[in-house]
Order: structure tokens, then C-alpha cells, then sequence
């Protein structure tokens, strides 16, 4: 779809895999969408394209672990204190973004 509708996204993809730079070919080390605003004194990320953003996106972060890796920007210290507690937390917020398990 970003091929026909999206073409300003789908410069990034490269044999489908997403976020190649579109003039080197090299895998890009972050998200070229994802951008920092400026907010009373902390940053604060953004997706620019949010709406069409990929399904992995939509289903991030999945686990504590997993944010503690990408450096989250999303994790608190009391985070790193309980990760059961963490874990629960963080998946009652994703409840209605990620797939139903059936």
C-alpha cells in the first residue's frame, strides 16, 4: 500500500524490509519517522506517520525487556525495579493494540 499510496514511506523499504536510506541502500539504525518534540523540558517522540505506520508499530513494545533493549524512551526506574508488575502494567495498556490471541 505506502508503493501506490505512501510513496514518501515506501522509499525506505528496501526487498521488504523497512527503513533502508533510499540513497545508500544501508539499513538505517533507527526509524526515520520517529521525531523528537521538545516538551517542558523532556523529550518527547513522535511517529510522523502514525497512521500509516507498519503492524510491528502497532504491536511496540511488547515486553519489558524488549524496551530496556531499545532504550525506551517510554521506561521508568519503578520499571526496572518490579518487571512482573512492569510486565502487567505495560500489557494492559497495549491490551487494545495488540492482536487477540485466540
Amino acid at each position: 500500500m505506502w508503493e501506490l499510496f505512501e510513496p514518501h514511506i515506501y522509499q525506505y523499504v528496501k526487498d521488504n524490509e523497512i527503513w533502508f536510506c533510499p540513497d545508500t541502500g544501508v539499513q538505517l539504525t533507527r526509524c526515520p519517522f520517529l521525531e523528537i518534540e521538545p516538551s517542558l523540558g523532556k523529550d518527547k517522540y513522535t511517529c510522523s506517520i502514525y497512521l500509516s505506520r507498519p503492524e510491528d508499530c502497532r504491536h511496540y513494545p511488547s515486553n519489558i525487556a524488549e524496551m530496556i533493549r531499545d532504550e525506551c524512551e517510554m521506561i521508568e526506574v519503578t520499571d526496572l525495579e518490579d518487571f512482573s508488575k512492569a510486565q502487567s502494567k505495560l500489557d494492559d495498556l497495549m491490551e487494545d493494540s495488540r492482536p487477540r490471541r485466540q
